[in-house]
């Protein structure tokens, strides 16, 4: 096969084509009735009560953070396994950032190492103000536990549910905020669903939903009821808040409200597609993702990873499969060892399973419009790039 095959692509029918063109020809391409519709179907979904879209899930990280009231010196911690947003919306905020490693097994966070480090921070009077669990590849964090370590440790939950679309965890659909405060979706091209770019965040709360839509919009208020000043003037607005310009367009919202509709079927070709790779991808020194049976991923990725001896030869597969034009990616670069959390303190051997993690998994191309055949293609050249060595 001669023409690339991503590890993840955006699915665009016709009728996404001919919604976006709608908007284009109506009076609102910017703040409009799309984005309130969106917001509206969108939380419904999730069952959450308040849904606020952004212009990315970076935008809707860093607003959750302010929307947290997270302070000066005030520390989150996230995991190191993740794209820089999940720990740079802190630092954004002005605040600082910690890490807590992953389970080897989920590649989510290690819940027992953060129940240590709660632990051990409790006595140092150094607990985070946020937690941000994110849930990998799409599949689902253990939030019930992560929540009951928020009651006793008293700190707020902010779900990176960037991958998670469409997931669920022991039949609670991720984003409802049943265990968290906010949770944040990611709409770029490659996730469930596009809005080309853009973000959500839910909650269940409704100041932090008024916070989040104000700092979102410059921290401004058109809404009469929160007015500060009483005045009948038609044309009156208030700045309430320090804010920002984080604001989802109509044509984005019009995309997202169409690629919704097809969100189950989405999920459906996704696992599926995971499906024939567990059954075809028999190889014994390969790991496979595994999802517990009260979980659903979203499976945003297929991650597989090489075992023991075998980690030697990460780099050989992913630059043979690349060669044979399989575009295959890593996911991810452990943040503390980005050149700029290095210069903040951190180094290599702070994080062990997020830097083993990294040198041994590789993300394989599941998308809806992937067929069997080229599916089948990638598994052929994966069997037959061990039997070579």
């Amino acid at each position: 096969m001669k023409k690339n095959i991503p590890y993840s692509t955006q699915t665009i029918s016709k009728t996404d084509i001919e919604s976006v063109i709608k908007v284009l020809k109506s009076d609102f391409l910017t703040q409009g009735p799309k984005v309130k519709e969106f917001e509206k179907v969108l939380s419904k979904r999730v069952k959450a009560k308040y849904a606020v879209a952004f212009n990315s899930a970076t935008s809707a990280l860093h607003a959750s953070c302010l929307a947290l009231s997270l302070k000066k010196n005030e520390i989150l911690w996230t995991v190191p396994n993740t794209f820089v947003a999940s720990a740079n919306c802190s630092l954004l905020a002005g605040g600082k950032v910690d890490f807590v490693d992953i389970d080897p097994k989920t590649y989510n966070i290690n819940i027992s190492l953060l129940e240590e480090k709660l632990k051990f921070f409790k006595n140092k009077k150094k607990l985070p103000k946020i937690v941000v669990p994110v849930h990998f590849a799409g599949n689902p964090v253990e939030q019930d536990k992560i929540w009951k370590l928020s009651q006793k440790y008293n700190f707020k939950i902010l779900e990176d549910a960037s991958h998670s679309l469409g997931a669920n965890y022991k039949g609670e659909p991720v984003g409802s905020c049943k265990w968290s405060d906010i949770t944040v979706f990611s709409f770029h091209p490659v996730k469930i669903i596009t809005t080309i770019e853009g973000g959500v965040a839910t909650t269940y709360n409704y100041e932090l939903y008024k916070k989040l839509k104000m700092i979102g919009s410059h921290g401004i208020t058109k809404n009469k009821l929160n007015f500060k000043k009483k005045t009948k003037d038609p044309w009156y607005y208030e700045q309430q808040l320090l804010g920002l310009n984080y604001r989802m367009s109509d044509v984005s919202a019009a995309l997202g409200l169409s690629q919704l509709k097809k969100l189950d079927h989405f999920i459906k070709r996704r696992n599926k597609i995971a499906l024939i790779y567990e059954k075809n991808l028999i190889i014994p020194f390969l790991e496979k993702p595994k999802i517990e049976k009260h979980s659903r991923s979203s499976f945003h990725l297929y991650v597989i990873k090489l075992k023991n001896e075998k980690k030697k030869f990460h780099k050989k597969l992913f630059n043979f499969l690349r060669k044979k034009n399989i575009l295959v990616n890593l996911h991810y670069i452990p943040v503390h060892l980005q050149p700029f959390y290095k210069s903040l303190g951190f180094k290599s051997g702070d994080f062990k399973y997020s830097e083993e993690h990294a040198k041994s998994v590789i993300s394989l191309p599941i998308y809806p419009d992937l067929k069997e055949k080229k599916i089948m293609h990638i598994i052929n050249l994966i069997k037959k790039f061990f039997k070579k060595i």
